[in-house]
């Protein structure tokens, strides 16, 4: 009875389209979750992931969820992920991103998850990092620690900063800094972001994680930019 009132007067509505959902679905419609376009990378080794950071970052594995497009549905839902507070989008991709990691024998030696970071200013602003949530059900699917610590953005940047690429790299030194470097020697670290566009902020990253000795680094995201 108190449940049907409150499905009448505050409906779960998909997160996608908007419609109602029924008792049976989360988040997204059923209608929705079916019409996500799922890239499959987690079975191609050389997948469009590693072709954008190519020559620019030394991977071990690369992945990707979804192909984003504008004005199309996953853009909508990161829109709502990343804008509008819905952190359990980030929960739910990464739950769905982490299973099919846990099967494959790769992903598995991943020892530690770190996310992308935000610069504190932006993280006070939005209140969470929206790359969180995701990461800690990767590292949870993986049974491996989730670090926020080791990576800290030191300086905030716009888009365009990335977009240029000589900027980048007279600026990645300042942009990211490193901490933690003795726990981290000779581990295998997930890189986590929402999405992938011309992989300069993941490459900065990864560089600067990189410089740990012994370290090796695989990197996973949401969606990637068709």
């Amino acid at each position: 009875m108190v449940k049907n009132l409150l499905n009448l007067f505050f409906p779960k509505i998909c997160l996608t389209c908007d419609y109602p959902l029924e008792d049976n679905e989360l988040h997204l419609c059923t209608f929705c979750r079916h019409e996500l376009p799922l890239t499959d990378f987690k079975n191609i080794a050389q997948n469009e992931v590693t072709k954008i950071l190519y020559g620019r970052v030394q991977l071990k594995y690369a992945t990707s969820l979804l192909w984003f497009s504008k004005k199309g549905i996953v853009q909508h839902l990161l829109h709502n992920l990343k804008y509008k507070g819905h952190e359990e989008i980030g929960e739910f991709l990464g739950a769905w991103l982490g299973q099919d990691l846990r099967a494959h024998e790769g992903f598995r030696t991943v020892d530690v998850v770190v996310p992308v970071p935000l610069h504190s200013k932006k993280l006070r602003q939005r209140g969470y990092n929206q790359v969180d949530k995701f990461g800690r059900e990767l590292a949870k699917a993986l049974n491996c620690e989730y670090n926020t610590r080791v990576l800290q953005k030191t300086k905030a940047t716009t888009t365009q900063v990335f977009k240029d690429r000589l900027r980048r790299w007279t600026n990645d030194e300042t942009v990211f800094t490193i901490t933690e470097l003795e726990s981290l020697k000779g581990k295998h670290v997930l890189l986590v972001d929402d999405i992938i566009t011309t992989g300069a902020t993941l490459e900065i990253c990864a560089n600067a994680l990189l410089k740990i000795e012994g370290l090796t680094i695989s990197v996973a995201t949401m969606a990637i930019a068709e």
